[in-house]
């Protein structure tokens, strides 16, 4: 099952420290553009993943092609795709090892959450960390 509860959402952002935003956007007007900045101005490290936008910076970070391009620990995968796109997001994950899959606001893919869950990864479905970080009283991660 998803994480639906305050206390698991509030420990897996405490527990974060690094983030890979796939389907990140360099246009201001996309909400991951936005979620993005308010993600490092939170602490986080957060680094995008567009393969059409690949080599770009985004927020000072270089935009890559895929989760295998990384070479770092991922805490969260967090996804900004359409749900029908988002299993390749999730098998993705699965594969680098990453400790969770966070499909945000009207992303729901129960059969991809169902493999992140198999493969020991946690899942959260349709919720976005920008609303909840203030909402949980988040303190800002510390560098």
């Amino acid at each position: 099952m998803p994480l639906t509860s305050d206390a698991d959402i509030r420990d897996l952002l405490t527990d974060a420290r690094t983030i890979a935003m796939v389907g990140a956007s360099d246009r201001p007007d996309r909400p991951s553009y936005g979620v993005m900045a308010m993600l490092q101005r939170h602490g986080y490290r957060v680094i995008p993943i567009n393969p059409q936008i690949t080599g770009e910076h985004i927020h000072g970070e270089f935009v890559f092609r895929e989760l295998a391009q990384i070479g770092v620990p991922i805490d969260i995968v967090d996804i900004f795709r359409r749900p029908q796109a988002a299993g390749e997001a999730v098998d993705e994950a699965i594969a680098v090892g990453a400790k969770a899959v966070w499909m945000q606001l009207g992303v729901i893919n129960h059969d991809a959450a169902a493999r992140a869950e198999a493969a020991g990864l946690k899942v959260v479905m349709d919720r976005c960390p920008a609303i909840d970080i203030p909402r949980l009283g988040i303190p800002k991660i510390a560098a």
